[in-house]
């Protein structure tokens, strides 16, 4: 298991996420956001309509979910919020390096 940081627009949070996560996490982000949230019918819960068009809402939480329920047989799981931490510049050392995606 190694960590990442994920955010959607919002504070970033630290996860622990199977390595192969981990070492290609644009491909797992991307799939989920682009490909499975529009797809799946499993995704239907995130489809929205706002003034006639359609969308998804989701948040990381929402990508941690796929990962447990649908990819991974390796639980990942919350290690810390970052509070006031909204980008990489503003990231405590230890995590600095670490891969990040914000939805």
């Amino acid at each position: 298991m190694k960590r990442v940081l994920l955010s959607a627009d919002n504070e970033i949070s630290v996860y622990s996420v199977p390595d192969v996560v981990a070492d290609h996490l644009d491909k797992y982000c991307t799939e989920f956001h682009s490909k499975w949230l529009w797809e799946s019918p499993d995704a239907a819960k995130y489809h929205v309509t706002i003034r006639g068009s359609s969308g998804v809402c989701f948040d990381e939480r929402d990508f941690i979910d796929y990962l447990n329920k649908y990819i991974c047989k390796e639980p990942s799981t919350l290690i810390e919020k970052l509070p006031g931490v909204f980008g990489e510049n503003e990231l405590p050392e230890e995590y600095a390096g670490l891969p990040y995606y914000n939805f």
